[in-house]
């Protein structure tokens, strides 16, 4: 099978410490061609520094020349990853896009719609899919041991973590806060557990408390004049066969740990903890709580990279889909809208 040719639009940290990197170490499968950036000299100098021969600041420019691409990762600002995500499609690229899929639904649906008529793969940058807890919740409800899930609290949480630095709190360009950036990651992992159905009701609530007083946190101090975005989102997603989410997530929040990230999940047979994995049942007609302390670390980018590689030549693969995405942004922008009521 002859190798892939990528190209990286963006030019930023996600691009230069995951995906570079993941892509260098698949290079059997896929070979680096070139970097587009806005500014020509940042593209240059990330090229420089990965050994990739072609820079852009044009990506109309580097889908006509000899070096065209067969995909995209698409590596720009929120705001940013339809119009490009769009164009690579349009020149018959696979496209793997980062998180959130858009800025509104509508763009979602846009970009799966023509992925579909294309024939090409759109996938999105989940990447704690690939997380060895993860797959074996995936694994233990496949099997049975779960029953069928009725509840699940999916929380994604810093204590202080607005970022001090970026666009983490521009509306325009990031479309939201931390439901944005944050509690997109474990609303997939939720999502995924009940077949990425959409719920029928959804009641939510956003805070900006903290972000509009200002201050200092454990990621630097934020401007609160600028603060424009969400701080803390809490949201009810209940599902037309009874089936809820608890969605807890925030940049800021007055509570005890720095960081949380986890689900727990209720089943009919049993529940379970994602972080650190664990399932609480009964066996024998007695209680039994089981741990799994032997699970190995994995590289997550690369894994999810790995398997963005294989939707892209037809193979099985658990990367999130164009569809999903676009489930997912509808989902969003209806709590943000809940919110507002």
């Amino acid at each position: 099978m002859p190798r892939l040719k990528a190209a990286i639009i963006g030019g930023g940290n996600i691009a230069d410490k995951n995906h570079i990197p993941a892509l260098k170490e698949l290079s059997e499968q896929v070979e680096v061609v070139a970097i587009c950036s806005r500014d020509i000299h940042k593209a240059r100098a990330l090229a420089d520094k990965h050994s990739i021969a072609l820079a852009f600041d044009n990506a109309d420019e580097m889908y006509r020349s000899d070096s065209k691409p067969d995909l995209i990762i698409n590596c720009t600002a929120n705001n940013l990853h339809y119009p490009f995500t769009m164009r690579a499609l349009e020149n018959n690229c696979h496209v793997l896009c980062e998180k959130p899929p858009a800025i509104s639904s509508r763009e979602a649906r846009e970009m799966a719609e023509l992925a579909a008529s294309k024939e090409k793969v759109l996938a999105y940058n989940f990447q704690l899919r690939q997380t060895p807890e993860y797959t074996l919740m995936n694994k233990c409800l496949a099997s049975g041991q779960l029953g069928d899930i009725y509840h699940i609290k999916a929380r994604f949480l810093r204590r202080r973590g607005i970022p001090g630095w970026g666009n983490f709190t521009n509306k325009t360009i990031q479309g939201g806060g931390a439901l944005m950036d944050l509690g997109v990651h474990i609303l997939d992992l939720a999502l995924g557990l009940l077949d990425y159905r959409m719920p029928d009701k959804i009641l939510a609530n956003t805070y900006d408390f903290i972000g509009k007083a200002g201050g200092k946190g454990l990621m630097g101090s934020w401007d609160a004049s600028k603060f424009e975005v969400e701080d803390a989102c809490f949201a009810h997603l209940s599902f037309p066969n009874n089936a809820s989410i608890e969605l807890s997530t925030s940049f800021a929040l007055n509570t005890k740990e720095q960081k949380n990230v986890n689900l727990e999940v209720f089943g009919t047979n049993a529940g379970a903890v994602l972080n650190p994995f664990s399932l609480y049942g009964e066996l024998a007609g007695e209680l039994t709580d089981t741990e799994f302390p032997y699970l190995e670390e994995i590289d997550i980018q690369l894994q999810n990279t790995k398997a963005f590689l294989n939707a892209c030549n037809g193979q099985e693969s658990n990367i999130c889909t164009a569809e999903q995405g676009a489930i997912l942004q509808e989902i969003i922008e209806k709590i943000y809208q809940s919110a507002e009521m």
